[in-house]
């Protein structure tokens, strides 16, 4: 399973992310555009990166009944992004209408992977506030293996729970996953985190960083030891 680093490209506008972008002269990295920058700049944002030549995680987490999903997303298969997602929480029926609506008259389509539970959520909120009574991995494993069902990719976890998730569906089964910052850096709103190193260790394919590159002195140095912590 190929490895790569994902930017998580969190601004507000057009100006901000391209002026963001124009730093990375010698490379074209991987970067995620979520529902900030696409709210914000509609699906042109979309078209004008990757035409920069950059790969792009689409990040809307659709969740919704499962004919509205199906029709989004064959909205979204026509803006040839990489990678795109829905909540697994939406069952296994909605997660396959997506997988539908996303792939093209030709067979092909992105790869589409379903979030498990998000980093901010701990084992307490959920159980408190969601009454989700199981544990939280084992929750994710299940969530998992129903995305699994349901024909698609793989799934966002955080790293902590990447090897479950391979374990229980496969070393093919992807893993996308969030809340990867520097041993030295702030953790911020994320409970369930690992650094670079500790994420390829456990078994991330993709990590998605954002402020530990976006917000650094220097992003395309943060972005590249990322890489190397990563990569190894």
């Amino acid at each position: 399973m190929q490895r790569d680093v994902i930017i998580a490209c969190d601004f507000s506008s057009k100006e901000q992310v391209l002026s963001f972008l124009d730093r990375f002269t010698e490379t074209k990295p991987f970067v995620k555009i979520g529902m900030e920058l696409f709210y914000a700049e509609g699906p042109e944002i979309v078209r004008e990166i990757k035409a920069r030549g950059h790969r792009i995680f689409l990040d809307l987490k659709l969740h919704d009944i499962p004919n509205t999903v199906k029709k989004a997303m064959s909205v979204l298969r026509n803006l040839d992004v990489d990678m795109c997602n829905v909540h697994a929480a939406g069952t296994i029926e909605m997660m396959r209408a997506a997988r539908e609506g996303l792939t093209r008259e030709d067979g092909t389509r992105p790869l589409l992977i379903a979030v498990t539970q998000l980093t901010s959520t701990s084992e307490e909120r959920m159980q408190r506030e969601l009454l989700i009574g199981a544990s939280i991995n084992d929750t994710i494993v299940k969530y998992a293996l129903n995305t699994k069902e349901a024909g698609l990719d793989g799934v966002v976890c955080s790293p902590l729970e990447a090897a479950m998730v391979k374990e229980a569906c496969g070393t093919d089964f992807m893993t996308v996953t969030p809340g990867v910052r520097f041993a030295d850096g702030e953790v911020g709103d994320q409970v369930r985190i690992a650094t670079p190193a500790r994420a390829r260790e456990i078994g991330s394919d993709y990590i998605v960083v954002g402020r530990s590159i976006t917000q650094a002195a220097d992003p395309v140095a943060a972005y590249e030891r990322c890489l190397e912590e990563f990569l190894g």
